[in-house]
């Protein structure tokens, strides 16, 4: 039992397994047990790790299988005025670093956020997207984040980089004179500027932003509708025409509230409209056919005096105007 305990307390295989997302440190258990010299660390591909002493970090690991022996910890060894030939366990903390890339982390204005508008004058406007990075400097990482604690999760680094993206995204409005609508134009390059604007702001946390990616930038419901109304217009072509557009939009939307006042309103303003669209139309035809009754040759009725036409002595009708034979006017 002696025996077993007394193994326990030196660690031959130091090695971490990544079981959940979002890890971006990890301190490996390391209470009441030592490293034995000789003894193997694993890193693999997707980390690093970095040897903590009296917290500092002495020395850092790439991926691969390392053999710590005293020519593989120079910054340690110096750190604990070793013997260059020591062979007794020591000491340490290790922690992994996962330089995986987080993808998918979100970011957006929690409140519109005001800026100046060559166009539009100062507006009100909101954005989201999506971001990518990685742990790039463990060394800075360790130092200005994660510290001492046993593990550190990439939410808890959200609300850091949501608040840093909104300054440089502030920021990079503030000093372009690119329209609003340019703006939503060119997303992407929107994107590459802000990811520009934030570049020093991950490097200072030892972190990499790989990718910045603007989804949406959009305008508060007041000064969207107003837009709107501009597009119509020179869809329409002019005011008049776009009254028109506005009138028809009206009155279907009356039209699905027929029950209600404003409906019954709207509906007797389009019966007005309507009477008048067909007296319009009507009134041509009753002033033709007037003409037409003025015009037009008169045959004598039955019982009717007759009368004799003044060209070509045919029989008329005493009323008619008209020859309805010759057609000349009597």
């Amino acid at each position: 039992m002696l025996s077993q305990f007394i193994s326990k307390q030196f660690i031959d295989v130091i090695q971490w397994n990544e079981d959940e997302d979002g890890v971006l440190s990890y301190r490996y258990p390391m209470q009441d047990m030592e490293i034995q010299n000789g003894g193997q660390l694993t890193v693999r591909e997707s980390q690093m790790a970095s040897f903590i002493n009296e917290g500092r970090i002495a020395d850092i690991f790439g991926p691969g299988l390392h053999t710590l022996i005293t020519r593989n910890l120079p910054v340690l060894t110096d750190l604990m005025n070793w013997d260059k030939e020591f062979e007794s366990p020591f000491k340490s903390d290790v922690y992994f670093f996962s330089t995986r890339q987080q993808i998918d982390q979100k970011w957006g204005t929690a409140t519109p956020i005001t800026i100046r508008d060559k166009e539009f004058g100062a507006v009100r406007l909101r954005a989201f997207g999506n971001f990518t990075y990685t742990v790039a400097d463990p060394r800075v990482f360790f130092n200005q984040v994660a510290g001492t604690r046993d593990t550190y999760y990439a939410s808890d680094l959200e609300g850091q980089l949501r608040t840093a993206i909104v300054a440089g995204m502030t920021n990079t409005f503030a000093n372009s004179d690119v329209s609003f609508l340019d703006m939503a134009a060119n997303q992407a390059a929107l994107g590459a500027k802000i990811a520009s604007e934030l570049e020093p702001t991950f490097t200072g946390l030892g972190l990499e932003l790989s990718q910045f990616v603007v989804e949406s930038v959009s305008l508060p419901e007041e000064l969207q509708k107003v837009i709107d109304g501009r597009i119509g217009v020179g869809m329409a072509g002019d005011l008049g025409k776009y009254t028109q557009l506005q009138a028809a939009q009206s009155l279907g939307v009356a039209a699905a509230n027929a029950g209600g006042a404003a409906g019954m309103g709207v509906g007797l303003g389009a019966g007005v409209v309507m009477a008048q669209a067909v007296m319009g139309a009507a009134r041509p035809q009753s002033d033709a056919a007037g003409t037409a009754a003025a015009t037009s040759p008169v045959a004598p009725a039955p019982g009717e005096g007759t009368k004799f036409c003044i060209e070509c002595g045919k029989p008329i009708a005493e009323r008619a105007r008209f020859c309805s034979e010759c057609g000349k006017p009597q």
